[in-house]
Formats: C-alpha cells, structure tokens, sequence
C-alpha cells in the first residue's frame, strides 16, 4: 500500500472528514466573529488537555469495562473497542463513530457554556476539543497502519500502543500522549509486565 493510499484512507473517511469540517466551520466562525484573544487561546488549550484526559478515563474505565450481560451494551462495546483489540488493524474499526463522538462532544461544549456562560470561550474550548481528537485519531492510525513516525516521541507513542494490544491491556492507554498514563501509573517498562492472555480477548476476561 502507497503512502498516499494511506493518507487518503484517512483524510477520506467519513468520520475524520466530518471533524475536520466541523473544526473548520468552529474555528473560522469564532475569528470571524470574535477574533484572536488571549482568552480563546486559554480555552483553546483547555479543550485540548480536556480531551487528553478524557481519552484516558473513557479508554481505561469505560472501553474496558467487564462484558456486560445487556445485549445492547455489549454491542455497543464491540463495536467501540472489544472488536478493535480482537483486530487491531481492521480499518474499519480504528476510527470513533460520529455516533458517539458528536453526542459526547455536545455534552462536553455545553457543559463548558453552562459554567462560563461565554459564547467564544465555549466556541474555543469545542475547538481545542475537536483538534485533539483529530490528533488522536491521527495517531491511533499510526500505530495500527505501516507508517513510520519520523520523530522519537512519535515513535515512543506508536510503542506503547501497540504494547497495549500486544503485550497488556491493562497499561499503556493513552494514545494520543503516553503521559496522562505516567500520572495515573500505567505508564510502564514493558519488561516489568507479564503478557496477557486477554490482550486480544477484552470480551472474554
């Protein structure tokens, strides 16, 4: 598979191509009518680092849950991330649904809105939302496609997910950064952790 091959797979799938135009439309609508302020660029950043630990705390309490008995939850869980970690490079299952993710990112602004009662801080904070997730994907792909990061630190964040799905699903759950996972201790030295017989199996644990 070519390099641009891989890039159209994922600047063209649907669920990347929406986020990249709902940024777009966010973030030139705010200039347009707010402009450049020091405000919207603390918002901003607090919409990216929102969304880095909410990557963390969904992907660690919620993607690994137990399987459930409920049908319908157990469905919604395969198709989340059981069925990824069954098969990780399965093109089809490396992105996050537009069905999940729009709702969740809804919920996320207008609690934003609801506590500053601010228009263009909230507009910035769903940008910084929406950026991060868009780098997540980005390297979520990375790590499951044969692309090689250029930098260390790309290659470091490549690693440790992978180790994730091949070595242990109970460390390593960052994926956009490793280092929210050094603050809550599952950032580890891959020889220190035993390989799980479940590593592949989330739903039979």
């Amino acid at each position: 598979m070519t390099k641009k091959q891989l890039y159209k797979d994922f600047f063209l799938h649907a669920d990347i191509t929406v986020m990249v135009a709902l940024l777009a439309a966010i973030a030139g609508t705010h200039l347009a009518l707010y402009g450049a302020s020091f405000r919207s660029a603390i918002f901003f950043a607090a919409g990216l680092i929102g969304f880095m630990f909410s990557e963390y705390l969904t992907h660690r309490f919620f993607f690994h849950l137990k399987a459930p008995s409920n049908p319908f939850f157990l469905k919604l869980l395969k198709r989340l991330h059981y069925d990824h970690h069954s098969f990780p490079n399965d093109l089809k299952l490396l992105f996050l649904p537009l069905w999940y993710s729009l709702p969740i990112f809804v919920v996320f602004v207008g609690a934003c809105y609801l506590i500053t009662d601010l228009t263009d801080a909230s507009a910035a904070f769903a940008a910084g939302l929406i950026a991060m997730l868009l780098i997540y994907e980005w390297k979520h792909y990375v790590a499951h496609r044969p692309l090689q990061p250029r930098t260390k630190l790309g290659k470091w964040v490549k690693k440790t997910h992978l180790l994730h799905h091949f070595k242990n699903e109970n460390f390593w759950y960052g994926v956009s950064t490793p280092f929210v996972d050094a603050i809550f201790g599952t950032l580890k030295d891959e020889k220190q952790v035993p390989t799980s017989a479940f590593v592949k199996d989330l739903e039979g644990r």
